[in-house]
C-alpha cells in the first residue's frame, strides 16, 4: 500500500485481493463452519425427535426423500458460491444467495463489496436457508409443535448471525481500528451497566422521567387503591361529551404508553375532543399482592372504577377502552356485568389490540405449556413476578430487532443510546402478581377458558362472552406480532352486540399510538358484514393516517349530548378530592 493510499479514508482505501493461500484458509474456515451448522442442526432434530417420542410415544416424522433434497440443494448451492468466488478472484462475485431482501443486518456496503464479509454473509444466508428448510420437512406433528421448532431454530439462526461477532462484522472492525478499540470499551460498560440492571438497555435511562418529560398531560389522582390509583385529567373545553370515557391500560406495563408526550399523547387528544377521561394506573405488583387474582382486577379493578366514575359524576355509564391484557379482561367484565343483569353500565367498549380467543395467539402463545408455567412458578416465589422476565420474553418475539442489533450497536460499536420515548416506556418494567399470571397463562394461553360459555368463574359467576351486546370498537394492528390480527378478530365470532373492527398499519404499540398529526400509516374498514378477516381485507377500503378520528365518530354516532366542563368534571372539584399530581405515584414504583 502506497503512502498516498494510507492518507485516504479507511472506507476509500482498495481493499487488497487475496492471496491463494488467504482464500484456501478462509474456504476452509467457511466449511468448518458450515459443517459445524450442520452438525449442530443435526443434534438439535434428534432432541426434538427424542422429546416427540417421549410425549406421543413415536419418532418424528421425518420423510428421507424431502431432507435428502434439501441437503443436495444445500450443498449444491454452497458448491456454485465457492466456485464464483474463486472464478472472480477473490472480487465480490455479485448476485445473492440466502433470503437477504430487506435484511438490514447487512445494508452497509462493506458487506458486500469486501470479498471476504461477501462470502461470510453469503455463506450464513445460505446455512440460515438450509435449517429452515430442514424443518419443514418434518411432518405429521401438531402444528403448535411445529411452529415451536420454527420458532426455535429461528432463534438460533438469529444469534449465529456474524453481524453479531466483533470478528465478523466488518463495521465493527473499522469502528475499533477508527477509535484505537474505544468502542470496545464503551460497549463492555454498556454491557456491565445492564448486567447490574439485569435488563438489555435500548435508550439512555436518565432521558427521560416520568412526569416531567414523558407523562405530562395535566390530571389529579382523585383515588387510590391497593390494586390502582385512578386519575382524572383537566378539561381544555367549556363543554364536555356526557359519558365520560375510563381507560384501562394493561398492567403488564405502565399506563404512559397512551400518554408519552403532547404530540403522541391518546390521552390529550381525547381531553381534547371534549371528553371527561379517566385512566386507571395499576400498581407494580409486590410481597403484599400474591393473592391477587383475575377476580380482583375484574371486580376491584375495572368495575370498581366503572363504578366510582358513574357515582362522582352522577352518570348511568360510561365509554371504556381496554389495551391488549386489560381488553381481554374488560371483556370478562362485560361478560360478569351482562350476567349480572348490569350491562348498562358500560355504553361502549373499545378494544385496542385485545384477545378473548387464543386459539391463534401468534408466537406468544408457543411459549406457554406445562415447563414454562413451572419456570414461572419458580420465578415468583416472591408472590410477584419481576417485569424484567416478561420485557426478556417479548424482546424474544422480536430477536433481531429488539436483541441483537442493540448488542452490535451498544456492545460492540459502542454507540450512545438514542433518546426514545417509546423505548424508554417499553424499558419501564412492572411486576406481575403470581398467581394472577399463573391462572392467566394456563386459563387463557394454554387452555383457551375464556370463549368456552361457563368454564370461567368470576366472584362466583359463570361468564359467558355471548351474552356481551355492548357496542364495541375493536382495533387491530396489522403488523402486531403480541396480539395478530387473526386472533384479534375473533372477538367478532363470540360478543353479540354491534361491532366496529378497524385494521390499523403497523403493530402492537405503533398501531394504536398514531396520532392523526403525524400523518403516518393507515387504516382499514369494511361496512358489510363479514365471516372472516381475510372477506374483511378483500373487501376493505383504505384510509390514510390515523384511526383515531373514526373512533370518535364512532364514539359520538352513540349520543353527542355535552354538559359544562365544571363542577365534577373539573379533578378534585366534585365529592372526590384530589390526592396527588398526575401521573400520581403508582405509575413511578419500581
Amino acid at each position: 500500500m502506497s503512502d498516498a493510499d494510507l492518507k485516504k479514508p479507511f472506507d476509500t482505501v482498495e481493499p487488497p485481493l487475496p492471496t491463494l493461500d488467504q482464500m484456501q484458509h478462509w474456504t476452509r474456515v467457511i466449511g468448518q463452519a458450515q459443517q459445524l451448522l450442520l452438525e449442530y442442526s443435526a443434534r438439535q432434530m434428534a432432541k426434538a425427535e427424542m422429546k416427540a417420542e417421549k410425549v406421543a410415544g413415536l419418532p418424528l416424522p421425518i420423510d428421507p426423500e424431502a431432507v435428502g433434497k434439501v441437503h443436495s440443494e444445500f450443498w449444491a448451492n454452497g458448491v456454485t458460491l465457492w466456485q464464483r468466488f474463486l472464478e472472480s478472484g477473490g472480487k465480490a462475485p455479485g448476485g445473492s444467495e440466502g433470503r437477504a431482501d430487506g435484511d438490514r443486518r447487512f445494508s452497509a456496503p462493506q458487506w458486500q463489496s469486501d470479498p471476504l464479509f461477501d462470502i461470510i454473509r453469503r455463506s450464513y444466508l445460505l446455512t440460515a436457508d438450509y435449517m429452515m428448510d430442514l424443518v419443514d420437512t418434518v411432518d405429521g406433528i401438531a402444528p403448535k409443535q411445529k411452529d415451536q421448532l420454527r420458532f426455535a431454530t429461528k432463534g438460533i439462526i438469529d444469534a449465529m448471525s456474524p453481524s453479531n461477532f466483533a470478528l465478523t462484522n466488518p463495521l465493527v472492525l473499522e469502528k475499533t481500528l477508527e477509535t484505537n478499540g474505544d468502542n470496545l470499551l464503551r460497549g463492555l460498560q454498556n454491557m456491565l451497566n445492564d448486567i447490574d440492571r439485569r435488563q438489555l438497555s435500548h435508550v439512555d435511562g436518565g432521558a427521560f422521567e416520568v412526569g416531567r418529560n414523558i407523562a405530562v398531560t395535566p390530571g389529579k389522582v382523585i383515588k387510590e387503591t391497593p390494586l390502582y390509583q385512578l386519575i382524572q385529567y383537566e378539561p381544555t373545553t367549556k363543554e364536555v361529551l356526557k359519558t365520560p370515557l375510563v381507560i384501562f391500560p394493561p398492567w403488564i406495563n405502565r399506563f404512559y404508553i397512551l400518554d408519552l408526550n403532547p404530540e403522541k399523547s391518546f390521552i390529550r387528544w381525547a381531553v381534547e375532543q371534549g371528553i371527561t377521561v379517566f385512566v386507571v394506573s395499576w400498581k407494580s405488583a409486590d410481597e403484599s399482592m400474591k393473592n391477587i387474582a383475575w377476580d380482583d382486577y375484574i371486580v376491584r379493578g375495572q368495575i370498581d372504577a366503572i363504578d366510582t366514575v358513574r357515582e362522582l359524576l352522577d352518570v348511568p355509564n360510561v365509554h371504556t377502552i381496554g389495551y391488549c391484557v386489560a381488553g381481554t379482561t374488560l371483556a370478562a367484565t362485560l361478560a360478569l356485568l351482562a350476567a349480572r343483569k348490569e350491562a348498562g353500565k358500560v355504553k361502549s367498549a373499545t378494544f385496542f389490540t385485545a384477545q378473548v380467543d387464543f386459539s391463534k395467539a401468534g408466537d406468544l402463545g408457543l411459549f406457554v405449556d406445562d415447563e414454562l408455567l413451572k419456570l414461572v412458578k419458580t420465578l415468583s416465589a416472591d408472590g410477584y413476578l419481576d417485569g424484567r422476565y416478561m420485557a426478556a420474553t417479548f424482546n424474544l418475539l422480536r430477536g433481531r430487532d429488539l436483541i441483537w442489533s442493540y448488542v452490535v450497536n451498544n456492545y460492540l460499536l459502542g454507540q450512545d443510546y438514542k433518546p426514545f420515548d417509546l423505548l424508554y416506556w417499553n424499558g419501564d418494567t412492572t411486576n406481575l402478581p403470581a398467581k394472577w399470571h399463573q391462572s392467566y397463562l394456563a386459563d387463557l394461553y394454554r387452555d383457551n377458558k375464556l370463549v368456552q360459555p361457563g368454564v370461567i368463574s368470576i366472584d362466583g359467576t359463570p361468564i359467558d362472552l355471548r351474552k356481551v351486546k355492548t357496542p364495541s370498537y375493536i382495533q387491530a394492528g396489522r403488523e402486531d406480532h403480541i396480539a395478530p390480527p387473526e386472533s384479534v378478530w375473533k372477538i367478532t365470532e363470540h360478543f353479540s352486540g354491534p361491532l366496529r373492527f378497524v385494521l390499523a398499519g403497523s403493530g402492537h404499540i405503533a398501531g394504536v399510538v398514531n396520532p392523526p398529526s403525524a400523518g403516518k400509516y393507515q387504516y382499514w374498514t369494511c361496512e358489510k358484514k363479514v365471516q372472516s378477516l381475510s372477506d374483511y381485507v378483500a373487501c376493505a377500503k383504505e384510509t390514510q393516517g390515523s384511526w383515531w378520528p373514526d373512533w370518535i365518530d364512532w364514539l359520538e354516532a352513540m349520543g353527542n349530548e355535552s354538559v359544562p366542563s365544571t363542577g365534577a368534571r373539573k379533578p378534585g372539584k366534585g365529592g372526590m378530592k384530589a390526592i396527588e399530581d398526575a401521573p400520581g405515584r403508582y405509575v413511578k414504583t419500581r
